[in-house]
């Protein structure tokens, strides 16, 4: 029993981490140095950390871009 929940826990950190790499791709950054995108990701957790505006208005591009994803 535990070696399934070990397997189901793998198998969804992979699937999550899968579905963070296409949310690179789909922002256009996929030929970005890593080092960037990290840095980018850090300087990001910190603004979020200590302005709500920003996390709304980030929140709101987000969702425009997916809700284009048909066109």
């Amino acid at each position: 029993m535990s070696r399934n929940v070990t397997s189901d826990a793998r198998k969804k950190d992979t699937r999550d981490k899968i579905e963070l790499g296409g949310l690179i791709v789909k922002a256009g950054l996929r030929y970005e140095k890593r080092a960037l995108l990290l840095g980018a990701l850090i300087d990001l957790q910190k603004r979020l950390q200590s302005d709500d505006r920003e996390r709304s208005r980030l929140t709101a591009i987000g969702a425009e871009a997916f809700g284009n994803e048909g066109e």
